[in-house]
């Protein structure tokens, strides 16, 4: 399946490429960044491992991550999308798209996230892909206001990887 290119009035989101590798390991070893997502940085092996995922998911499931790039200035500004990263969490979220975010530092308090994250759903529910979640952890209050302007709703609470985390779900 070919990465679909979706375009607002500031972003395109559309495939990743090997050419953002530099600009996606510079913002996850970002502090501002990984701060509630795991706490350390990414190593360079496994930023790469992400971007190969990236790529690797649209062709297995039929949706994926998307590069954030900002229109005026083609610089990468995140990433946002779906996966199934068949997380060892309880309850199971195997089989059901999990949204994720991530915007570098540089991109923070402009709305980009609102815009993209609002872009990747209007594509998914016209795809007609059905229910999504997403895992965030409670401390994370931006993305907790993202998340619920877009519709999700906390289900649950759990444990993943020794962190306290928030499961909603959308759809």
């Amino acid at each position: 399946m070919q990465v679909p290119v979706l375009e607002t009035a500031r972003l395109r989101l559309r495939a990743h490429s090997v050419s953002d590798f530099p600009a996606l390991l510079a913002m996850w070893s970002d502090a501002a960044v990984i701060h509630y997502i795991g706490g350390k940085p990414k190593p360079p092996d496994e930023c790469w491992t992400r971007l190969l995922r990236y790529r690797g998911l649209w062709p297995l499931l039929g949706f994926g991550y998307w590069a954030v790039e900002e229109r005026a200035t083609g610089r990468f500004a995140g990433d946002v999308g779906f996966a199934d990263f068949h997380r060892t969490l309880e309850p199971s979220i195997h089989g059901v798209a999990e949204m994720g975010w991530v915007l570098g530092p540089d991109f923070h308090g402009k709305g980009y996230a609102s815009e993209a994250v609002a872009a990747a759903l209007a594509w998914f529910d016209a795809a007609g892909k059905g229910r999504s979640v997403c895992i965030i952890d409670p401390a994370n209050e931006p993305s907790m206001r993202l998340a619920a302007k877009n519709g999700f709703n906390e289900y649950c609470r759990a444990v993943f990887m020794g962190d306290e985390v928030i499961l909603l779900e959308r759809g």
